[in-house]
């Protein structure tokens, strides 16, 4: 009989999530993983389990037949380039025709890697689910998400944030303007995707129905005045930086009257609802966030009457 692996040590778990933040080099982070090794547990063991799996985080395959995928390109803002991203939608026989029926559209943000294979399978759960979604790539200048997470985090850092927002600004509001959307959209993203759904929400106003951020940084206090869209925020509750921030961001919605829920998830790390990361995955929690997520949006994006 085999033995079951060692449990990987909380501190080699956030180790990585510094080294994906670019806090720690790479050579800190292998040097780094070195102190956790015990019997039955090597470095390399640790490093291979920390790294993502994404077939193993596949929940919808790019071929299901239950929806229909495109690469879709669409102009920077100020003649300054394009933005690539992978737009999906429920299949139907006549979705493209000018009577397909007309969805909300959810905005699908990535972490700081690019569009990697994670961030399509939430954008194709999306779909399942009865919405149109867009997955914008940032490294679209640099030639789009390399397939590697480590050079992507890299590409990342040389990218203009100033562009990269007013891309993802370009891409909500392409979105909303399709013949095939209701109109109403929504944000959603992990990490550096969860603070740009908050940095949306303040720039987008009234033209964006609902957000929710998974992980991310919270807008600045004096934004949130800005902000129009219903709110659903999500931290994991031994992430301690955000959930430590979220306390003054939650009282300027309450002040300025935001729509507004947060969970905090127990026993959940940065980065909790990824699946392709299984020792940070938080299944019980990240099937409730998602459950949330879908409520939240429903209702705050399709007409009720």
């Amino acid at each position: 009989m085999s033995q079951k692996r060692p449990k990987i040590p909380a501190e080699a778990v956030d180790l990585y999530t510094q080294f994906i933040h670019g806090e720690v080099s790479r050579r800190d982070f292998v040097s780094g993983v070195k102190r956790f090794a015990i019997a039955g547990l090597t470095a390399p063991a640790i490093i291979e389990a920390l790294m993502p799996n994404y077939a193993l985080g596949q929940q919808v395959s790019k071929e299901d037949e239950r929806i229909q995928a495109s690469y879709e390109t669409l102009p920077s803002p100020d003649g300054n380039g394009y933005i690539r991203g992978y737009l999906v939608r429920p299949f139907s026989a006549d979705s493209r025709s000018e009577t397909s029926a007309q969805l909300p559209g959810v905005i699908v943000i990535h972490e700081n890697r690019g569009l990697n294979p994670h961030t399509e399978d939430v954008a194709r759960r999306f779909a399942l689910a009865n919405f149109m979604a867009f997955a914008p790539d940032a490294l679209t200048t640099v030639g789009g998400y390399p397939g590697d997470d480590y050079q992507g985090g890299q590409l990342f850092r040389g990218i203009d944030r100033d562009k990269m927002t007013a891309d993802f600004v370009a891409s909500a509001r392409w979105l909303k303007a399709r013949q095939d959307c209701n109109g109403q959209i929504a944000s959603t993203g992990f990490c550096f995707g969860g603070g740009m759904s908050n940095t949306l929400a303040v720039l987008l106003g009234a033209d964006l129905a609902a957000a929710a951020p998974f992980y991310g940084q919270a807008a600045a206090v004096e934004d949130v005045p800005r902000i129009q869209a219903a709110m659903l925020i999500h931290h994991g509750s031994l992430d301690t930086r955000l959930v430590e921030a979220y306390p003054a961001y939650e009282a300027a919605m309450q002040a300025n009257n935001v729509t507004h829920e947060g969970h905090i998830y127990p026993d959940s790390v940065h980065g909790f609802f990824n699946d392709a990361t299984p020792e940070r995955y938080n299944q019980t929690t990240a099937e409730e966030a998602w459950t949330r997520t879908l409520s939240w949006f429903n209702q705050y994006t399709r007409d009720t009457a």
